[in-house]
């Protein structure tokens, strides 16, 4: 049975999802953005008390507010990040992110974010008995991913959509019609009652965006 456990960290407010087989227990991090010894300490202690193991970080996008702790998570637990490769460029800048946003991080904090595994529609990734379907909707960002559960009926959409709204497409490398036309025809495809799993704010469903979001009607 497969369970996600979501976090809400940094002052962006970014949804970090672990996502675990419960027979198993083997999990995948999603978007990890912990920026304070208090949020890794949380992190931390849910992967303790569910006796986990951790085995890839996987990045909707390389915004600096979705791989703010990669880094952190790759090193204590040993696995590798993975993510579209056209969002390379994003991680490896990822100090020059922050200071776009007038951010100051820690010394350290801004080392950049590097690919180990490249993802590209289609690809599965397997945990434990479970698996998850990449598919490819750029346009919040040249490399935006979701991961479509199929067995859960559930797809971690990233920023490329929220309940009534859509991603930003004015930062670097946005682009709003591609946005519009993955979302039409890769998302909004999946079954109706697939939850959507946003990286910020609450869940919604496929079947709501169809009727309500005024982006993607």
């Amino acid at each position: 049975m497969i369970k996600v456990k979501q976090f809400v960290f940094n002052p962006f407010g970014v949804n970090t999802y672990v996502v675990w087989d419960s027979t198993t227990r083997e999990a995948l991090v999603v978007d990890p953005g912990m920026t304070s010894a208090a949020e890794t300490q949380e992190f931390d202690k849910y992967i303790s008390d569910n006796e986990l193991t951790v085995k890839q970080i996987v990045n909707t996008h390389l915004h600096l507010d979705h791989c703010f702790g990669d880094n952190y998570v790759r090193d204590r637990y040993g696995v590798k990040v993975s993510a579209n490769v056209a969002d390379a460029p994003l991680g490896e800048g990822l100090g020059m992110q922050a200071r776009n946003f007038g951010m100051i991080l820690p010394a350290g904090a801004d080392k950049g974010v590097t690919i180990d595994v490249p993802l590209k529609e289609g690809d599965v990734i397997t945990f434990g008995d479970e698996k998850m379907y990449v598919i490819e909707v750029a346009g919040h960002s040249p490399g935006g991913i979701a991961l479509y559960c199929p067995t859960g009926s559930f797809a971690i959409v990233g920023d490329s959509i929220f309940r009534g709204s859509i991603g930003r497409t004015d930062l670097p490398g946005g682009d709003h019609a591609t946005l519009i036309a993955n979302l039409r025809n890769k998302i909004l495809t999946l079954p109706d009652g697939t939850r959507l799993l946003p990286g910020h704010n609450g869940s919604t469903t496929v079947a709501d965006e169809k009727a309500t979001n005024p982006f993607v009607r």
